[in-house]
């Protein structure tokens, strides 16, 4: 019953399918006419099926996979460059009447501090994430009718958006809470949100019943059509993802992947963009317990065949990763990253280490501050993105990937990256990040591909050294 266009799951997540793909690709997995064809399909930068995409994950060929790296490196510079869309998560509140057996918030949890912040307390995080240099926020919250009604949830975005503190401004709203209807979808558009994010944890239904025992999260299609409803919500920018170890990679792998083709499918455009986290410890959260967990040789992998098989999707990567393998992903398709992140409630403004890590919803891999990692990726050679333009702009959705598809995105992207940048060098950067990024921004600026734009970008550049601010093409 596989059907990418219905409106029903287990149609569009066929698990006959899945089952199907995977003894496809395990039986294919040396075929090296077949593999071959595959990457030079991928080559014309129109993405692959879930199948083709399987099979690249099973291939043990290393020369093959070695093509796949470099064709991932060279589809995500084709689109993205060297630019990397930087942002920081903001939880409001630990509340969550879920029983999710991964996660420390689940409501049997007697250990974990509860908190919810008050609307003078997210003003509070809002400047402190504002002093750090932050522009774009991830906002999260556990599920909780009674703690966590969505009418809070619009409040605090309606505080966050009017925050302006010294020169900073948050400019963007992203949102990740629980699965609900195509009315509050409306609100949460109205609100002014940027991509509406929501992890399937598994796509294996019969897994994700057992990992959601009770709460409202335990079903699993209300869950699964999430994405639909906020389509339906006219939310265009939704941003999809699965927690890499409750299940067989193999499994949630095309699951993912028949979800994007679901959604291209259904609405005409995938999804803004991919998650990518991988099961780690969390207060009484034990990785021992998932025997799915995925090791770094093959993690890596997926990323790139993910980046070649949907070129034209953003790549997301947390601080749940280390330095280590943030960098190696970076190279193959991963095109935003949280730097500075803290994932208790309340981490920003309280300067309490103790007491966040408390809360928080995981452990973090990568402690370095926002601006440690920005002095990192520009040694790497990429240019940290602080740019919000083409949501305030209204570049969402399918307008926004027929400019990525078209190559004109770079008109937009590289200089808006450059500019935003030059904002964070002015007003939050240490001596050394300033030297780096404005020798950076001097190398970039010569590969702004219009000239008209190069111009203006480059008096722009000037205008906010004087001390002007916001400015976007």
């Amino acid at each position: 019953m596989y059907n990418p266009k219905s409106n029903v799951a287990e149609e569009f997540i066929s698990h006959s399918e899945i089952l199907a793909t995977m003894e496809y690709a395990e039986a294919n997995k040396n075929n090296r006419a077949l593999i071959e064809s595959i990457i030079s399909k991928a080559e014309e930068c129109k993405g692959l099926t879930h199948r083709e995409a399987a099979v690249l994950v099973e291939c043990e060929e290393p020369d093959l996979t070695e093509r796949m790296f470099a064709l991932a490196k060279e589809i995500k510079q084709r689109f993205y460059g060297n630019r990397i869309v930087m942002f920081a998560p903001l939880y409001l509140s630990n509340y969550c009447v879920n029983s999710c057996t991964y996660c420390p918030y689940h409501i049997a949890n007697k250990t974990i501090p509860r908190r919810k912040l008050t609307q003078e307390e997210i003003a509070r995080e809002v400047v402190a994430l504002q002093d750090m240099g932050h522009k774009r926020l991830a906002l999260e919250a556990g599920e909780d009718p009674l703690h966590n009604p969505l009418e809070y949830i619009l409040e605090s975005i309606k505080t966050i958006y009017s925050i302006k503190h010294k020169n900073g401004a948050i400019r963007r709203v992203n949102v990740n809470i629980a699965a609900t209807t195509v009315e509050n979808y409306r609100r949460l558009k109205d609100a002014g949100i940027g991509t509406y994010i929501l992890f399937q944890e598994t796509y294996h239904k019969e897994r994700y019943e057992r990992l959601h025992p009770r709460g409202p999260k335990s079903n699993y299609a209300w869950h699964t059509e999430a994405m639909d409803r906020a389509m339906e919500g006219g939310i265009d920018d939704v941003g999809i993802g699965v927690l890499f170890g409750l299940e067989s990679y193999r499994y949630d792998f095309v699951g993912l992947l028949m979800h994007a083709e679901h959604l291209e499918a259904r609405f005409g455009v995938g999804p803004h963009t991919i998650s990518v986290p991988r099961i780690c410890p969390a207060d009484d959260i034990d990785v021992a317990d998932f025997k799915d967990a995925v090791p770094d040789e093959i993690f890596h992998k997926m990323v790139a065949v993910i980046r070649i098989a949907v070129p034209y999707t953003g790549m997301i990567i947390s601080t749940r990763e280390s330095q280590a393998s943030r960098e190696r992903v970076l190279e193959l398709g991963v095109s935003q990253l949280s730097g500075g992140s803290n994932t208790g409630v309340g981490g920003y403004a309280d300067g309490n280490e103790t007491e966040s890590q408390q809360t928080a919803q995981f452990d973090v891999s990568d402690h370095r501050t926002l601006d440690e990692v920005v002095g990192w990726l520009l040694r790497l050679g990429y240019v940290p993105s602080f740019c919000t333009a083409c949501y305030r702009e209204g570049r969402t959705g399918d307008r926004f990937m027929s400019l990525v598809k078209s190559g004109q995105i770079a008109n937009c992207c590289q200089p808006n990256a450059l500019m935003t940048l030059k904002e964070y060098l002015m007003d939050y950067a240490s001596p050394e990040t300033l030297r780096l990024g404005l020798k950076v921004i001097a190398e970039e600026l010569e590969r702004v591909p219009h000239q008209k734009v190069r111009r203006i970008a480059t008096e722009n550049l000037a205008k906010i050294e004087q001390g002007e601010r916001d400015f976007r093409f």
